[in-house]
C-alpha cells in the first residue's frame, strides 16, 4: 500500500515516486524439481469436498509432458489467473519434498506472494528470499499445521510477529486454497518504504518456496460403495509475485535490463522489468547514485513518509566541467552546503568550482566565466619577462594578463623599455646615461627635447600568483574557516603560562566548545558552535548547547586568528557584550583545542586565583 500510495501521488514524479506494480514471476520462468509426466505418462486423482466436507468423486486424468493437452508445466503457474484459471502445475507422484524458484535478472521490491493450490496445502512448508542472486538464502515465513512440533518456533496465531503460521496449512479446502504472505505484515511493517529497514525486507533477487510435506484430503466418505483412492501429490493452479522494480523512489517507469529476453506466456501481456528511467537528477540501475553533474550533496533515496524527492543537487562548475564527484572533507568545510569537487576542468580553467583560470592564462573580463574561451593564454614577451619563484615558467597576472617585466623593461608583454632605458635583453633594460632620454636600441642621447617622446611611466608590476576568485566572490553566504582560507595571518600558539595574567584578561566567560561551522555575513562573522560545558560565566546566561560565537578579528583584520577548525573541540575564553548579548572572540581572547588536563588547570586558576 505504502508503495502504490507514493507512485500515485505525482505521475510526474515531482514528489518520491514508484513505478507500477505487477506480478514478477510474468516473463520469467518458474523452476521446480519436477513435473509430472516428464519421463512417462502418469495417471492421477485429484479429490475434493462438499460443504459439509464429504468427499466428492475424484477427478482422475493422465499428466504427460510429451502432449500439450495433458502437460501440466511449471510455467502454467504464472500464466495469467484471469484469462486461464484452471490451468496448473504438478509435481511428480514419487515427489516428497519439492521446490519452486524464481530467478531474477536484478534486484527487484517484493511486497507479496499468493499461491492457489489444486492439491491440498502442503502440511510444512517454508518461503525464502535471496538479496545476492542466490549465495545466500534467509527466510521470509515458515508454514506448519504445527509450528513448534515441525520447526520448534512459535506459532504467530498465538504469538504476534512470530516467523512460523498455521494459518495456511490446513487440508481443506482440498482444492483451491491460497498462501498468502506479506512482505512488509507485523513486524515488520515500516512507514518508509524507501529507508533501510524497508529495503532489507522488500529488496530481492530471488525467491523460492520449498514444499516439505505433502497431506491428502481428509474428507469424510459421501457412500459405502469404491472410489478410487486420490494421488498424493503437489499441484498450484497460481504462483503470483507481487513487487515492482527497485528504484529507491527517484522513477516512475522501468525498462528490461540488457540482455533479458521475456519469457512468453499465454494471457500475459505486462512484463514487470528491472532497470530504471531515474528522475530527480539521479542515475545508475536502480537510482542508487547522482547523475554526472550531480553529486554537489550526498545521495539520499526518496522520503516515501513526506514524500520529499531529495533530488541531487548540481554542482557549480562554472560550465567547465561534465561531471563532479562529492567530496566529504569539502562538505564538512562548507558546513553541510556544498560537497561537489569538479572533474577534469576544461578550458584551462582549475579549482574546485573551475572558478579560476591555470597558471599561464589569464581571465578575459569582456566575455562571462562561463564562456569556454574566458581564459586566455599569457603572451608575455620571453625575454623581457622575469621569471617567477614558482619555476623556470613565466605567468601573468590571472586577472588582467599583464606579465611581470625585467628591470626597465615596460608593456603589458614586457617587450620594449621603459622611458630612459635602453638596450632590450635577457638581463632587462640598461638606463640611459642622459640628461633626459636616449634612443631604446643604441642608448645615444637626444640631443633635444624635439626629439623625446615622452610615456606615462607604467606602475611596477605585483608578481601575483593566480589566486584569482570567480567574481561571484560571496553571493551566497560561504563555509569559512581556517581550513579553507589559512595563511591571512600568523597565528601564535597560546600558552597557559601565569595564573596572574590569565586573571588580568579578566575574562567574562570561559567554555569548552566545539565548533559546527563557521559563516562569513559580509558585515560580521558567525561561529555556530556547541556549548559542552561552561566553566564561567558573568552577565550572559550561558547554556550547554547550541550557540554562536563573534570573532572580531576575522573582519576587522582579515585575518583567520585565533584559528576555529569546525569538527573541533576547544577552550574558549573572552569578553561578553552585555549590550548585543553576544560572546566575542578576538586577539585578546584565549583559544586553545580542549585536553582535559587544560580544563582542570583553567578552573582551579578560576577557583584559586582569579577570585
Amino acid at each position: 500500500a505504502g508503495l502504490g500510495g507514493v507512485a500515485a501521488a505525482s505521475s510526474p514524479c515531482e514528489k518520491a515516486c514508484n513505478p507500477r506494480m505487477g506480478n514478477l514471476a510474468h516473463g520469467r520462468a518458474l523452476r521446480t524439481e519436477t513435473s509430472c509426466g516428464r519421463r512417462a505418462a502418469e495417471s492421477f486423482c485429484s479429490p475434493s469436498e462438499d460443504e459439509q466436507r464429504r468427499c466428492r468423486r475424484p477427478s482422475c486424468g493422465r499428466c504427460s509432458a510429451a502432449q500439450a493437452g495433458l502437460a501440466h508445466p511449471p510455467a502454467a503457474m504464472a500464466d495469467s489467473p484471469f484469462r486461464l484459471p484452471r490451468t496448473w502445475w504438478q509435481a511428480a507422484q514419487d515427489a516428497l519434498r519439492e521446490t519452486i524458484r524464481l530467478d531474477l535478472e536484478a534486484a527487484f521490491y517484493f511486497t507479496h506472494l499468493i499461491m492457489v493450490f489444486k492439491s491440498p496445502r502442503p502440511a510444512a512448508m517454508v518461503l525464502e528470499r535471496s538479496q545476492d542472486f542466490g549465495e545466500t538464502w534467509k527466510p521470509y515465513k515458515y508454514f506448519a499445521a504445527n509450528c513448534s512440533a515441525t520447526f520448534g518456533l512459535e506459532d504467530d496465531v498465538r504469538q504476534r510477529g512470530a516467523i512460523c503460521t498455521s494459518r495456511y496449512s490446513s487440508p481443506f479446502p482440498c482444492t483451491g486454497g491460497e498462501v498468502i504472505f506479506r512482505a512488509l505484515s507485523p513486524p515488520y511493517a515500516v512507514e518508509d518504504p524507501y529507508s533501510a529497514e524497508a529495503q532489507a525486507q522488500l529488496k530481492i533477487t530471488n525467491l523460492r518456496v520449498r514444499l516439505l510435506e505433502r497431506q491428502g484430503c481428509p474428507c469424510l466418505p459421501a457412500s459405502p460403495a469404491p472410489q478410487p483412492p486420490p494421488s498424493l501429490h503437489y499441484a498450484i493452479y497460481d504462483f503470483i509475485v507481487k513487487g515492482s522494480c527497485f528504484c529507491n523512489g527517484h522513477a516512475d517507469h522501468c525498462v528490461p535490463v540488457a540482455g533479458f529476453r521475456p519469457v512468453k506466456a499465454a494471457g500475459v501481456f505486462h512484463v514487470v522489468h528491472g532497470k530504471c528511467m531515474c528522475k530527480h537528477n539521479t542515475a545508475g540501475s536502480h537510482c542508487q547514485h547522482c547523475a554526472p553533474l550531480y553529486n554537489d550533496q550526498p545521495w539520499q533515496a526518496a522520503d516515501g513518509k513526506t514524500g520529499a524527492p531529495k533530488e541531487c543537487q548540481s554542482c557549480k562548475c562554472n560550465g567547465h566541467a561534465d561531471t563532479c564527484h562529492f567530496d566529504m572533507d569539502a562538505w564538512l568545510a562548507s558546513g553541510n552546503r556544498s560537497g561537489g569537487v569538479c572533474d577534469n576542468c576544461q578550458h584551462n580553467t582549475e579549482g574546485q568550482h573551475c572558478q579560476r583560470c591555470k597558471l599561464g592564462f589569464y581571465r578575459d573580463l569582456r566575455k562571462p566565466f562561463s564562456a569556454p574561451d574566458t581564459c586566455k593564454p599569457c603572451s608575455c614577451h620571453p625575454v623581457g619577462s622575469a621569471v617567477l619563484p614558482l619555476g623556470p615558467r613565466t605567468f601573468c597576472d590571472p586577472s588582467t594578463g599583464d606579465c611581470p617585466c625585467k628591470p626597465g623593461v615596460a608593456g603589458p608583454r614586457c617587450d620594449h623599455c621603459l622611458p630612459g632605458y635602453w638596450g632590450f635583453s635577457a638581463y632587462g633594460c640598461r638606463p640611459c646615461d642622459c640628461a633626459r632620454s636616449c634612443d631604446p636600441h643604441t642608448g645615444d642621447c637626444h640631443s633635444s627635447s624635439s626629439d623625446v617622446t615622452w610615456h606615462n611611466e607604467a606602475p611596477p608590476f605585483q608578481a601575483v600568483l593566480n589566486e584569482s576568485e570567480p567574481t561571484w566572490g560571496w553571493e551566497d553566504e560561504q563555509g569559512f574557516s581556517a581550513l579553507r582560507h589559512s595563511g591571512k595571518c600568523e597565528c601564535k600558539e597560546q600558552v597557559l603560562g601565569n595564573p596572574k595574567v590569565f586573571c588580568g584578561m579578566k575574562y567574562t566567560y570561559v567554555i569548552k566548545t566545539k565548533i559546527l561551522s563557521a559563516h562569513d555575513k559580509g558585515s560580521h562573522a558567525e561561529v555556530s558552535v556547541k556549548v559542552k560545558k561552561v566553566l564561567k560565566s558573568t552577565k550572559l546566561k550561558i547554556l550547554r548547547g547550541k550557540r554562536t560565537l563573534y570573532p572580531e578579528s576575522w573582519t576587522n583584520r582579515g585575518c583567520t586568528c585565533p584559528i576555529l577548525n569546525p569538527g573541533l573541540e576547544y577552550l574558549v575564553a573572552g569578553h561578553e557584550d552585555v549590550r548585543t548579548g553576544r560572546l566575542i572572540v578576538n586577539m585578546k581572547s584565549f583559544v586553545h583545542q580542549w585536553k582535559s588536563a587544560l580544563g582542570r588547570k583553567v578552573l582551579e586558576i578560576l577557583k584559586r586565583d582569579c577570585n
